[in-house]
């Protein structure tokens, strides 16, 4: 499952690339181009404008959206989840910034992109090759899959 998120829900592009879903997001964008990139590339439009959601295309079928109702990024990625049954773990084997799929690389490869602490006690990186940011898991990483956890699997009463 591919999206393409508008404007007015970029936060989201972060949160389904961290569960590995390829998640378009271009600021700015014309509404138009949007619609044309999710039907090209058979993405699903997340969006909070319903004028985009009564666009042919969209009304038609030729292209899936989803209606994202809330302001907070939490919300709206536990109603996309929910929704669309989505996996919720979260797997970061895309870049959280730029979509691109990350590259394994070795410590020697990593130490001189990365601070001290992080090279003497981490042993598995990731890099983008697009971008070039590197990933490990660290305090980061554990604090952004307990957060998952919190949003996507809540506590039953």
């Amino acid at each position: 499952m591919k999206f393409i998120v508008d404007n007015n829900v970029g936060r989201l592009a972060k949160a389904l690339r961290a569960l590995a879903y390829d998640t378009v997001f271009v600021n700015p964008i014309a509404d138009s181009d949007l619609v044309e990139i999710a039907r090209r590339e058979g993405r699903i439009i997340l969006t909070k404008d319903t004028g985009i959601l009564r666009r042919r295309l969209i009304t038609s079928g030729q292209v899936s959206a989803l209606q994202i109702e809330g302001d907070d990024w939490r919300q709206q990625l536990a109603q996309v989840v929910r929704e669309l049954d989505l996996a919720t773990r979260p797997r970061f084997t895309r870049c959280i910034e730029c979509n691109t799929l990350l590259d394994p690389r070795t410590r020697e490869e990593a130490r001189p992109h990365v601070p001290p602490y992080v090279y003497r006690t981490q042993r598995s990186f990731l890099i983008c090759p697009s971008c070039g940011r590197h990933y490990w898991q660290g305090t980061h990483w554990q604090r952004m899959t307990r957060d998952f956890a919190r949003i996507l699997m809540p506590e039953t009463e």
